[in-house]
């Protein structure tokens, strides 16, 4: 197939490139760089089967040629309120390529009839009430919180696609991304792992707000991305929640990356600065996935993270 992947440098839409090539596709790669890296797809650049165009999917977009499938992922991401590449310092940014920039992707796919995968995420759900958290669950969110430029965007963008596939039959599906980590990650991300990863490294105590009893589930991004394509050759069109559901707290998350780094300089608590609506729980449910794909997580988080670790160091100029 000839693929469109938007949101092509960053962290998951990169992984995607290479994976999809592998498979033996041709890759359109689109990406505006204003929180992706060109970086990140370097080494694609003399791949014959992989083209680039620097733009914004929020704006008109226009690819040449025949498309088989499009793979939105343009989004910032980042809940890091000190970070420049985060959502609540793009808000406006992030609202546009959730809401116009799907609208502008499933354009092209209705007039190529090409299969359309949104990437939404699990933040849809906001604090959830429910747990584990299943795609029939409608959420627990505050449209005009701190984090609702990012959360409402992705709502809006999963209403919009099933609109284009119930009116317009569209060939739509959508994965609810759960967290995920690995190499290509922004160190300034704002999330657990590459807070505490990169403060281990550097041989710094690692920072543990509250008690550390909130929860995540943490998915390496080659399991991730094989869901994802899993998804993409499917026939499914309802949202799938793509993750891994084995859950943790914080604290304990910290002290596998202690021991995986050996670093010896400990964890200390801060009080919790987050936002209100910073989720407390997150772990998704899986079923629909190991159902309907035969996808279930293979890599463990200890493995996960020594296979992090190279790329921080680098980053960090620590080899």
């Amino acid at each position: 197939m000839r693929i469109l992947i938007t949101g092509a440098a960053g962290f998951l839409g990169s992984h995607l490139c290479d994976h999809l090539l592998a498979d033996g596709h041709h890759v359109i790669g689109m990406d505006n760089f204003i929180t992706g890296s060109p970086d990140n797809i370097a080494h694609l650049a003399n791949n014959e089967r992989f083209e680039f165009y620097k733009r914004d999917v929020s704006n008109y977009i226009f690819v040449p040629g025949k498309v088989d499938a499009i793979l939105h992922f343009a989004s910032p991401a980042s809940p890091n309120p000190q970070s420049k590449s985060g959502y609540f310092n793009l808000p406006i940014q992030t609202m546009k390529a959730g809401a116009l920039g799907t609208h502008n992707c499933l354009g092209i796919a209705r007039i190529q009839n090409a299969r359309f995968l949104l990437a939404s995420t699990s933040e849809i759900y906001g604090d959830p009430e429910v747990h584990p958290q299943a795609e029939t669950y409608a959420g627990n969110v505050d449209p005009v919180g701190t984090r609702a430029v990012y959360d409402e965007a992705k709502r809006f963008a999963e209403s919009l696609t099933m609109a284009y596939h119930r009116f317009h039959g569209v060939n739509t599906s959508i994965v609810r991304i759960f967290n995920t980590y690995g190499p290509r990650m922004d160190l300034e991300d704002g999330r657990a792992l590459p807070n505490l990863l990169k403060q281990a490294l550097l041989g710094q105590p690692l920072t543990v707000y509250g008690d550390g009893g909130q929860t995540r589930s943490f998915c390496f991004v080659d399991d991730l991305v094989d869901g994802i394509v899993k998804l993409l050759y499917s026939d499914e069109h309802l949202p799938v929640n793509i993750g891994n559901p084995v859950e943790m707290s914080i604290l304990q998350f910290a002290e596998a990356i202690n021991r995986v780094t050996g670093s010896k300089a400990g964890i200390i608590f801060e009080e919790n600065s987050r936002s209100a609506r910073d989720p407390q729980r997150r772990r998704p449910d899986i079923t629909r996935a190991h159902e309907l794909l035969n996808w279930n997580p293979n890599v463990d988080l200890e493995e996960g993270i020594r296979r992090t670790i190279p790329f921080f160091k680098q980053k960090l100029e620590l080899e």
